[in-house]
């Protein structure tokens, strides 16, 4: 990846965006004036990629929306522009506003579910942004909608624009708002954590799909993200965000690799990575309040070079002449700073001595609804099951991640055991005792408060009207009747744990960005002191310093009250770093299980390599390994290997119509596959 502005923005003499001493801010409860961002200066242009990183509450998003000339209720512009093609946005009519978004700049948001009409079908939803925002006769507008779901990824589009947002999973939904951002064919994209709810294969291709489109069309994008690893694949330069200011600019090749700000490695020293099963280090205490640093350097707080000056006097933004642009005293010495997490988590050998906090035999998950004749003849409605033939144990204290792509049926296997959706057929064993019963509603309070579900999207699980307080006051009222002081003390220890202060307690969901959303979930789950904890995708809102934090925290737990996990991700390397074991998934069926340890430096199935050669680093010089057809399929074949039509390794006519045998080594390492266990892969990680 090229380390300098792109050839088509040497030749432009204007940004297509300038953003130009901007300061945003708000009145504070006392009448002073808060400032979220603070005299930030950025240029983009034609064909470039510029990614914004930085912790939640950092200033991406705002900064990212006020290119588009919005701002969130009750912010407004202190100072500075925010300048398309040399007007500012924020001086512009209500039409001519209207003109630009869409059109001339397309917004990704981060909540797909939010942009998407839950009563309107996907093909009319894209319709309407072509009818919007592009030129293209109506007669048109069919064609062109299957042809943007098809550049997505997006499987079956005849099928999928007859469907419901309700009816996708949430990466397809987030396919779908990037089908409808691309309709208006946009000179530039602000993409705000636009692959959060992708898997790692899909990530990769819409990725590829994004970079092709600014080469091809001299697109901008600007990509908000907190995986450095999607940074790494798209953007050529790099802006880092810390309270509001930009502290670090430059080339994604310097930003990534070596980058000479404190907070800039630390941020790299929070990702866990997938060749080490280690937990990766968080940042020691959280950023600044608005309104707290003062005259000072906002991270100095955290800083391990932190200095007296440091205390008293605001650096300004430097620029060197490597072209970084560095906010810091003492940047010379940030490379001293270590750029890796260091906390190895234990090996554990967790012996299957039949003291299994939950079971699943058989289980079988179908979504499709009986017909008339089937509830006639009382019989079992006649199509492919979701999940099929599922088999696992999960011991007391272990953890297991459930890892494959959107679709394979991850999120269904953890809502049944939940409760939340009765399975076809099979049991749900509950510490070797009775079968749990199939639906929440028919379970004990003990049943209930022993098993917590923490969801992929906090929007659908918090209620809006509620506090943050009242949000977690509910778990310890139902099942610990703690009121008063008692009660708000351990609201207050709950919100702690999550490296979130006490003065969350009066907020609503609204006032929270989507990693806080997603940390008051997490902290609402432990209220229950529950035994086994689901995780769906508990991780994937969270920047990189916050989601090293609760890995950290749910190791914790673990060891202190021996709780259980099974863990949904679509991030590899966060699964290797919590797991003791991983099950992967195909189309709802088990295809790889077995130790993580052996599962990540011996996979022996086609698609676990597919997986993990699909994994993005945070190295600019790296690209992924995508082996497998660029296909997504709505439901497996009727006979044969389920991964048959994009197996790299097909044996042909023994894969299309014989079931694969389960083949077994001595470690409990298992696949479902003709090939022999540890064959020699294709791929190298």
């Amino acid at each position: 990846m090229s380390s300098s502005r792109p050839e088509s923005a040497n030749s432009q003499t204007a940004p297509l965006v300038a953003i130009k001493d901007l300061s945003i801010g708000f009145t504070g409860k006392k009448g002073t004036t808060l400032a979220v961002l603070r005299n930030i200066d950025l240029q983009i242009y034609a064909g470039e990629s510029v990614g914004l990183v930085g912790e939640s509450g950092s200033g991406k998003s705002t900064l990212a929306l006020a290119a588009m000339g919005y701002l969130k209720r009750g912010l407004r512009v202190l100072n500075g522009q925010a300048c398309f093609r040399e007007d500012d946005m924020f001086t512009q009519t209500r039409d001519q506003l209207e003109q630009v978004r869409g059109g001339h700049i397309a917004l990704i948001p981060q909540n797909s579910g939010q942009s998407l009409t839950p009563t309107r079908r996907i093909g009319r939803q894209v319709a309407e942004a072509l009818r919007l925002h592009s030129s293209l006769p109506a007669v048109q507008h069919s064609s062109r909608v299957v042809e943007l779901l098809e550049q997505v990824r997006l499987p079956d589009p005849l099928t999928l624009v007859n469907r419901y947002p309700h009816e996708l999973s949430g990466g397809q939904q987030q396919r779908v708002a990037i089908a409808m951002a691309l309709a208006g064919e946009p000179s530039v994209l602000l993409l705000d954590e636009p692959t959060t709810g992708l898997d790692v294969t899909t990530q990769a291709h819409i990725l590829e799909l994004l970079s092709e489109l600014a080469r091809q069309s001299g697109m901008a994008m600007v990509y908000v993200s907190h995986d450095l690893g999607a940074i790494a694949r798209v953007c050529d330069s790099v802006a880092v965000m810390y309270a509001g200011e930009i502290v670090l600019q430059g080339s994604a090749r310097q930003i990534l690799l070596d980058p000479i700000h404190p907070y800039a490695r630390g941020l790299l020293a929070s990702i866990p990575r997938l060749k080490d099963a280690t937990l990766p280090r968080a940042l020691d205490g959280r950023p600044p309040a608005p309104g707290e640093t003062g005259n000072a350097c906002a991270f100095a707080e955290r800083c391990a070079l932190a200095k007296p000056r440091c205390t008293s006097e605001r650096p300004p933004l430097q620029s060197l002449a490597s072209g970084e642009a560095v906010r810091c005293h003492f940047y010379a010495e940030a490379k001293n700073l270590a750029l890796a997490g260091d906390k190895q988590r234990s090996a554990r050998i967790l012996a299957d001595t039949g003291d299994a906090t939950l079971e699943l035999k058989e289980i079988t998950i179908s979504y499709a609804k009986p017909g008339l004749m089937d509830q006639v003849l009382g019989r079992k409605p006649s199509s492919t099951p979701t999940v099929d033939d599922i088999n696992f144990r999960l011991l007391q204290g272990e953890t297991l991640g459930l890892v494959g792509e959107s679709g394979s049926g991850k999120s269904t296997i953890l809502k049944s055991i939940a409760g939340l959706l009765s399975p076809l057929s099979g049991d749900i064993i509950w510490q070797n005792e009775d079968a749990l019963p199939a639906s929440v509603e028919k379970r004990s309070p003990q049943q209930l408060r022993r098993v917590q579900i923490i969801f992929q999207n906090p929007d659908e699980s918090l209620n809006p009207r509620q506090t943050v307080a009242e949000i977690l006051a509910q778990p310890l009222v139902l099942y610990f009747g703690l009121k008063g002081a008692a009660l708000k003390a351990r609201t207050v220890e709950l919100l702690d744990r999550v490296r979130l202060a006490g003065h969350y307690m009066d907020r609503l969901p609204s006032q929270l960005s989507g990693g806080e959303k997603q940390r008051v979930a997490v902290a609402r789950a432990f209220a229950a002191e529950p035994d086994l904890v689901l995780c769906d995708e508990v991780t994937s809102a969270l920047d990189v310093s916050v989601q090293a934090a609760v890995l950290d925290l749910l190791d914790d737990l673990r060891r202190q009250s021996h709780t259980s996990y099974v863990f949904v991700s679509h991030d590899l390397a966060v699964v290797r770093a919590l797991s003791d074991r991983v099950a992967v998934l195909y189309q709802g069926r088990l295809c790889e299980i077995g130790p993580a340890q052996s599962v990540y430096t011996h996979p022996s199935h086609p698609y676990t390599d597919v997986l993990l050669g699909a994994v993005l680093e945070p190295d600019p010089d790296t690209t992924p390994t995508l082996i497998a057809d660029d296909v997504l399929e709505l439901s497996p074949p009727d006979r044969g290997c389920a991964f048959q039509r994009r197996c790299p390794m097909s044996l042909g006519e023994q894969c299309n119509t014989q079931t694969p045998p389960w083949q077994h080594s001595e470690n409990g390492h298992a696949i479902r596959c003709h090939l022999p266990l540890f064959n020699t892969s294709p791929l190298k990680h």
